[in-house]
């Protein structure tokens, strides 16, 4: 499998991870900042203040994040939404994820995300960009739907790059789906690291 492939079935899994976790599903989403690597046990303190033990295989598909500017996203584009809904329903983005045209269609849809109780993504065919003062107005398109998202100009705009295991390095930060396995080790499915400065905003 090539790597931009293996980078489009990593990021599905990323994605399924939020419905999967709200039906109860026997994966988690882990955040936090990369505290050793000892073999293949990766040890991260997590943002909730606790530390875990992740099994990294060395099959596992490791990933990393590229920024790009807002300004070069072009109508047509497949992009990655995780957002807020505010109190009126309306979207507010805190990120962009851009996918290479290959992975068009990549966990497309619209669906319930683990950023907050009103937080969503939305994996969809970028229509049409209007310049507000609140930044530009994404609408977007995907089976059986349409949203328009907000997108502040501030927000991190991001693609994929690829990483290795000599990125995992104490004090980096880190996005896993991982599922729990035996005496409270879990084992990774889908790991992006922070590279270059760049942390993953997933």
């Amino acid at each position: 499998m090539s790597v931009l492939k293996r980078l489009c079935v990593l990021l599905a899994t990323l994605a399924f991870a939020g419905a999967a976790l709200a039906q109860k599903a026997h994966v988690e989403r882990i955040r936090g900042d990369i505290v050793s690597l000892q073999g293949d046990i990766l040890t991260v303190h997590r943002r909730s203040g606790d530390t875990v033990s992740v099994e990294v295989k060395p099959d596992v598909t490791l990933s990393a994040l590229k920024p790009m500017k807002l300004s070069d996203i072009k109508v047509g584009t497949y992009v990655g939404l995780p957002a807020t809904a505010g109190a009126d329903g309306k979207l507010t983005a805190s990120a962009v994820l851009v996918f290479p045209e290959a992975a068009r269609g990549t966990k497309e849809g619209h669906f319930a995300y683990d950023f907050g109780p009103t937080s969503t993504m939305t994996n969809a065919n970028l229509d049409t960009i209007v310049t507000g003062t609140d930044g530009r107005n994404f609408t977007v398109s995907y089976k059986g739907g349409s949203n328009t998202v907000t997108v502040p100009e501030n927000v991190p705009v991001v693609t994929f790059a690829p990483a290795t295991r000599a990125d995992l390095t104490s004090g980096k930060k880190v996005v896993l789906v991982a599922s729990p396995g035996e005496h409270g080790v879990f084992e990774a499915q889908v790991l992006f690291v922070e590279k270059d400065g760049v942390v993953p905003p997933l």
